[in-house]
């Protein structure tokens, strides 16, 4: 999804919208408790803390990568935007319980498709955090980083704003 603003230069400045792949809280990358991505060490992003159990497609493109455990997914945009979708801290460790792929790679997708379905209650009560990062792994190859600064998000809601 972007929209085009021509600047006084004559540049066209290109629009993109990453949409929300959970409904849950919103909160800042940078309250995430992992150095890895409250750091920003794999891109600038958001993260969800879901109260449902699945995560959804927050672009139209291509699943790029599905973790073998279930726990993560990587996309990239028709955009050219590069997310990863984290559901959950350590939850690699869960080696797939909890966690059901719903999508493969090589898959193209759009806004909405469902990507991974996980029970929120098992990881808890397994002991992790359920929070989820989405993080746009190319974000330096954007002049413009903006995120939403709403609490609560729903599926398909725009919460990044690349130019």
């Amino acid at each position: 999804m972007f929209g085009r603003r021509q600047h006084e230069s004559g540049k066209v400045e290109k629009r993109i919208t990453i949409l929300s792949p959970l409904k849950g809280e919103l909160i800042q990358i940078v309250q995430v408790d992992d150095p890895t991505f409250s750091e920003e060490m794999l891109g600038r992003g958001i993260a969800v803390r879901p109260s449902g159990g699945r995560v959804v497609s927050p672009v139209s493109g291509t699943v790029t990568q599905m973790f073998d455990t279930g726990h993560a997914v990587t996309l990239t945009s028709d955009d050219g935007a590069e997310i990863l979708i984290h559901v959950g801290l350590n939850t690699v460790k869960l080696k797939g319980e909890h966690f059901t792929k719903c999508a493969r790679e090589g898959d193209l997708v759009s806004p909405g498709d469902v990507l991974i379905e996980f029970n929120r209650d098992g990881i808890s009560k397994a002991g992790y955090d359920t929070v989820t990062p989405v993080v746009v792994c190319n974000s330096d190859d954007y002049t413009g980083f903006e995120t939403r600064s709403a609490k609560v998000v729903d599926e398909g809601e725009g919460v990044i704003f690349l130019t």
